[in-house]
């Protein structure tokens, strides 16, 4: 029948593009690993390491579920193929909105897994730390700040990503002054990685009564969580560790005891920060964890070959040149000036709908083609 025709060579075009996947994949070393893996845990002292242990389960289950997904979507297609060969066969059109909506949903699907294959950097696969720091504009600029703290974890809610305050400074009147948040999932670094750098608001202000039009930055960096077993320099004698009394949720002792810890990298100026975590002991590591995050990722991105020369006019907030504006008024539009990719339904590109955004950046990433 005419009507499935159009579909019918689009699935065929895509089956190319299934066998590129599967290889780009590594499918068979993958199954290959796990059972190398699961011979290993069955060993009788497999817990006697019980670190070890769950980094090499949560192996097992990333690569399991990498396959899973991969037989999911050829199962999809096969699907699809199967259900447009009996609409023919019955002559029947009424089939086709399932057809056309399954085709859409296959597509969608093809292309994200498509794109986790272009995460290939050394911790794209790691979780990701969020700074967020309003810029000059006081309340306009903090509302701003807390607005794509909001996005960012409304974009983790739908990816099934866990996500953790690790510290919250409030503005003035209203919104934050900064935060630093931790979002847990494979590839949150990978992904995330596009939305560092300078953010732009331009709407009628909510503060203003004259109802005038406000321009507004927020800064956004983004960082790998470095794990323990990630060994990174840091002399004891460059640190300097301030405790104080948190001002965020955590358990009993908030208020009562300097349970929240910030350390000072003395060398580069670079400060951290952890205040939810519900003891001293853990903010201090989580702190360093940080600490060890963000130096490491100012190391690689300055190419420097060691963390003694991180130097403090590095670490110093410059508002450059927007990543990305988000227009309120008088159009509605989110428009990346990297990628030139848009949107112009902006509600909901604030209620988390960035994949859009964050597909074009690894894309030109890929082919080093970005907007002029």
């Amino acid at each position: 029948m005419i009507i499935y025709d159009e579909i019918k060579q689009k699935l065929g075009a895509a089956a190319p593009q299934l066998t590129q996947l599967r290889a780009a994949l590594d499918l068979d070393r993958g199954a290959e690993r796990v059972r190398e893996l699961e011979e290993l845990s069955a060993a009788p002292d497999f817990w006697n390491d019980t670190e070890n242990s769950q980094k090499v389960l949560q192996t097992i289950k990333q690569l399991k579920d990498k396959a899973e997904k991969y037989e999911a979507l050829r199962a999809r297609y096969e699907d699809l193929q199967a259900l447009i060969e009996m609409a023919e066969e019955e002559d029947d059109e009424s089939l086709f909105p399932e057809v056309e909506q399954g085709f859409a949903e296959f597509g969608a699907e093809l292309e994200r897994q498509t794109l986790t294959t272009l995460l290939s950097g050394e911790y794209d696969r790691n979780n990701a730390i969020m700074s967020f720091h309003a810029g000059a504009g006081g309340t306009e600029a903090q509302d701003w700040a807390s607005m794509l703290f909001r996005m960012y974890t409304h974009w983790a809610d739908s990816r099934g990503f866990k996500w953790k305050v690790l510290d919250y400074l409030d503005g003035d009147e209203a919104g934050m002054k900064s935060a630093e948040l931790l979002i847990e999932g494979e590839n949150a670094f990978g992904y995330l990685k596009s939305e560092a750098g300078v953010h732009r608001l331009v709407r009628i202000s909510p503060f203003d009564s004259s109802g005038r039009r406000h321009t507004s930055f927020a800064a956004v960096e983004v960082m790998p969580e470095m794990t323990d077993d990630i060994k990174i320099d840091i002399r004891d004698e460059d640190l300097k560790i301030d405790t104080y009394r948190s001002g965020g949720a955590g358990g009993q002792n908030v208020n009562k005891v300097e349970s929240a810890v910030r350390i000072t990298h003395i060398p580069s100026g670079v400060v951290v920060a952890c205040q939810n975590e519900r003891s001293q002991l853990q903010n201090k590591a989580m702190a360093m964890r940080m600490l060890k995050s963000k130096l490491m990722e100012i190391k690689e991105r300055e190419n420097l070959e060691k963390i003694e020369d991180i130097k403090g006019v590095q670490m110093k907030i410059e508002w450059g040149s927007q990543i990305r504006s988000y227009v309120f008024m008088p159009y509605t539009l989110a428009k990346d000036h990297r990628t030139g990719f848009e949107n112009g339904n902006i509600s909901a590109v604030m209620d988390g709908d960035i994949d859009g955004f964050i597909n074009a950046y690894l894309k030109c990433a890929a082919t080093g083609e970005w907007a002029k």
